[in-house]
């Protein structure tokens, strides 16, 4: 069943990701999935029955703390919640399997944690991923990365949609200045840079074209900069409300992959994060 789902778990970060998760179910109009996850801090070989009970009391005391809140921020909408066993990335992807979006909080920009649930759960998950280090503006930008694959337009699908959604501007930026974002890998073009500017412009306005169609009360700009693309977006990132970006399998994290600018993006980048798989469904 389509629906948004959250974590939440009583910190700052997680209750900025529960206020974004609760506007995107709004105006998608979709029930929203309060999750929280909790374990048994001592070994298994340790029983203590009352004691396991009390942890697992607070565990539900948050849970309903989230969904209060949920509640009182939209009386309209529809909250389920859900208390899982065990860490919070494996609960979120358990949850989220079926979901339209999985929203979790994150630390400040070079704050997060190795093994940080806002990193786990994009490599590991088929939906789209929103990891929340700002508050919503009312005047929004989303920027969309752009270098002409899949994971790209999945990422303009998400951002155009997130933009009509919100009524927010959207701003389509290219990186190109680098082999690996050469138009058809043609490498000859960083010999001429006017010819670079034509044909890695011409991708990008072919790339947004549909998408300008589809949602024609969107104002999308394109952004054409001859930069590596992690410089680009990290650049562009200082304006914008939301970044969205795909992945490309370029980078390695844990067992999975993703693509080496949107890890970084998760992990530095000052705005919320949005990361979209190649195939959206």
């Amino acid at each position: 069943m389509s629906h948004v789902v959250v974590g939440y778990d009583g910190t700052s970060e997680s209750e900025r990701a529960l206020r974004w998760a609760v506007g995107e179910a709004r105006l998608r109009r979709l029930p929203l999935t309060v999750c929280h996850a909790w374990r048994w801090p001592y070994p298994i070989g340790y029983i203590d029955h009352e004691g396991e009970a009390i942890v697992r009391r607070m565990a539900e005391h948050l849970l309903d703390h989230g969904a209060a809140l949920a509640r009182e921020l939209a009386p309209e909408l529809r909250v389920r919640k859900r208390l899982k066993d065990g860490g919070a990335a494996s609960a979120l992807l358990s949850e989220g399997w079926d979901a339209d979006l999985i929203v979790v909080g994150s630390h400040a920009p070079d704050e997060m944690p190795v093994g940080s649930t806002a990193l786990r759960v994009p490599v590991r998950t088929a939906r789209p991923v929103v990891v929340v280090r700002s508050a919503a503006s009312r005047d929004g930008l989303v920027v969309v990365g752009v270098d002409g694959s899949a994971g790209a337009d999945a990422a303009l699908s998400f951002g155009f949609e997130e933009a009509a959604l919100r009524g927010w501007r959207l701003r389509a930026v290219y990186g190109c200045w680098e082999p690996g974002a050469a138009p058809d890998g043609d490498l000859s073009l960083f010999g001429d840079e006017d010819r670079l500017r034509r044909v890695a412009g011409g991708l990008l306005e072919r790339a947004v074209a549909p998408w300008r169609v589809k949602y024609s009360n969107v104002q999308a700009t394109t952004s054409l900069m001859l930069k590596p693309p992690r410089q680009a977006l990290f650049e562009a990132a200082e304006d914008a409300t939301l970044m969205v970006v795909g992945t490309r399998g370029t980078g390695v994290v844990e067992e999975l992959t993703l693509g080496a600018t949107s890890d970084a993006l998760l992990k530095h980048a000052p705005c919320t994060v949005a990361i979209t798989p190649q195939h959206l469904g």
